[in-house]
């Protein structure tokens, strides 16, 4: 479990992106306090209202120092709905932003013989974010692979020469700068190529849990593996928002 030590240090951590957006609204009838009722039955959401706006707020995960990480907040007033919620760095903030939509969809149609968003606007953000998705989708999975396929045809490229050189010993003093450079980048290359991704260094975390009784001290798990402490509460808050791991007492 986190000590002292690590709680100073949660003030470092990654905070989560946070994006909002408004579609305009109307009442049909009546003031808000005729949908309060009607949202009071929704036992995951806490609410928060007054006579210029009803609030619905669900806090979906909190990072291990508790506070609020995942969560999304929607207020809905007379004349307009507003809606703010934050995403995990590193993750889809597309598929993100449709899994809003789709919380907010919920909500209305429980709502939706007192009030009634701008169906045009709603729609219109809709097929942004949906066509933001697919095409990110598609982009990222042509750029990952594209970087990968140009850094292994790098760095066979430059182990090749490496041996070359190393074999033939020509002109070892002219070729001595070259040789140098060339193993330089090799270096760079082979350190990009050994980096932890995020999937890697979960499993390193479960695999640290799993053997120290379920509890993890991030200071020595940093040291074991040579990770950035900052790195290991970002990875451990990011386990905790997906639910991979949760924290107790």
């Amino acid at each position: 479990m986190p000590d002292a030590t690590e709680n100073q240090q949660a003030a470092q951590s990654v905070a989560p992106n946070v994006e909002e957006f408004e579609i305009d609204g109307k009442l049909l009838s009546g003031d808000l306090g005729t949908i309060k009722p009607i949202l009071k039955s929704l036992p995951v959401y806490l609410m928060d209202s007054n006579a210029d706006v009803v609030s619905l707020i669900m806090v979906e995960s909190r990072s291990i120092t508790k506070r609020p990480y995942l969560f999304h907040m929607i207020k809905i007033a007379p004349d307009k709905v507003s809606v703010v919620y934050s995403y995990i760095p590193d993750t889809s903030v597309s598929l993100r932003r449709v899994d809003i939509i789709k919380r907010l969809s919920e909500i209305m149609v429980l709502i939706s013989g007192q009030y009634t968003l701008n169906q045009s606007k709603l729609m219109q953000y809709l097929d942004s974010s949906l066509s933001s998705l697919i095409s990110g989708l598609s982009q990222n999975y042509t750029t990952l692979y594209n970087k990968y396929d140009s850094l292994l045809s790098e760095y066979r490229e430059v182990k090749r020469l490496s041996l070359e050189l190393s074999a033939s010993n020509r002109n070892l003093t002219i070729q001595s700068s070259q040789i140098s450079e060339e193993n330089k980048n090799l270096r760079v290359q082979l350190a990009a190529l050994q980096k932890f991704s995020d999937e890697s260094l979960m499993v390193l975390v479960e695999e640290w849990l799993a053997v120290h009784g379920g509890s993890i001290d991030m200071m020595e798990f940093s040291k074991a593996h040579n990770v950035p402490s900052t790195r290991v509460e970002q990875i451990l808050d990011k386990m905790v928002s997906l639910g991979y791991i949760e924290i107790k007492g």
